[in-house]
C-alpha cells in the first residue's frame, strides 16, 4: 500500500514530527496514566466552565424543535471494538435516523462514512453548533467516564465498522478521542482512506505533546472552521 501524502512530515512538520518520534522512547505506562490525568481534568474543567453554554444551547435546540431532547446519543465503537453510548447536543431533527436511508445515494464522503454538506436533517441551531463543534462538547462526559480520550481517532458507529477491511480496523486499537489528527488536517475534505491512514499515523507517533498540539489546532478550529458539515 502506497504511503498517504498525509502522514508524517507532511501533516504535521519536520519538527512536530521529531517531537512525535519521542514517543518510541517514553514507557507506555507513564504515557497512558500522563494522558488519564490530562483527560480527567480537562473534561472536568470543560464540564464546569462550559455549563453556561449547555443551558443557553438547550433552550435554543428546544425552542426550534420542541419535541425533541436537547442531547442524544449514538451507540459508537470503540477501543477494541468495545461498544458505549456517545453523548452528543442534538443538531437533527428527532426522525433523522428514519430519514438517513433516503440519503444514502448523497453521500459527499467516499469510503464507510456518511457525509452530507447540505443534509435535511440538520436544523438551523443544529448547523451552527455543527459548524462550530459545539455539538461534540458532551463528549466530555464520555472522556470522564473513560470511554473517550481528549484526543485520539473519532469513534465509528456499528454500521461503519461492519464495512471496515483488517487494515481500517487498526484505528480501533486506541481509547477514540474528541478531537484527533483527521479533524485538524483536513476534516470533511479527506476521503475515509485519508483519515485511516491519519488517524494510524497518530496510532504509532502519538505523545503528549502531539496531543498538546491537537487539542491547541482543534480550538483554534472551532472559530473557523470550514470542514465541518
Amino acid at each position: 500500500m502506497a504511503p498517504s501524502p498525509y502522514r508524517d512530515e507532511a501533516v504535521i512538520g519536520f519538527s512536530d514530527y521529531y517531537l512525535m518520534t519521542r514517543s518510541k522512547q517514553e514507557g507506555p505506562t507513564l504515557f497512558l496514566v500522563f494522558k488519564r490525568t490530562i483527560d480527567i481534568l480537562g473534561s472536568l474543567a470543560g464540564l464546569i466552565l462550559l455549563s453556561p453554554l449547555f443551558a443557553i444551547m438547550a433552550i435554543l435546540i428546544k425552542w426550534e424543535d420542541p419535541s425533541g431532547p436537547v442531547f442524544f446519543y449514538q451507540t459508537r465503537v470503540g477501543k477494541n471494538e468495545r461498544l458505549f453510548r456517545m453523548y452528543k447536543l442534538r443538531s437533527m431533527y428527532t426522525d433523522a435516523e428514519e430519514r438517513l436511508k433516503d440519503l444514502l445515494d448523497k453521500n459527499e464522503i467516499s469510503g464507510a462514512m456518511f457525509k452530507m454538506r447540505n443534509d435535511p436533517r440538520v436544523t438551523k441551531v443544529g448547523k451552527f453548533i455543527r459548524k462550530t463543534s459545539i455539538d461534540e462538547l458532551p463528549q466530555l462526559i464520555n472522556v470522564l467516564r473513560g470511554e473517550m480520550s481528549l484526543v485520539g481517532p473519532r469513534p465509528p458507529l456499528t454500521r461503519e465498522v461492519a464495512e471496515y477491511t483488517n487494515y481500517d480496523k487498526k484505528r480501533l486499537a486506541v481509547t477514540p478521542g474528541c478531537t484527533g489528527l483527521w479533524q485538524v488536517s483536513g476534516r470533511n475534505n479527506l476521503s475515509f482512506k485519508e483519515m485511516v491512514d491519519l488517524d494510524i499515523t497518530y496510532i504509532e507517533k502519538r505523545c503528549i505533546v502531539l496531543d498538546m498540539k491537537i487539542i491547541l489546532r482543534t480550538v483554534r478550529a472551532m472559530f473557523g472552521a470550514k470542514d465541518a458539515f
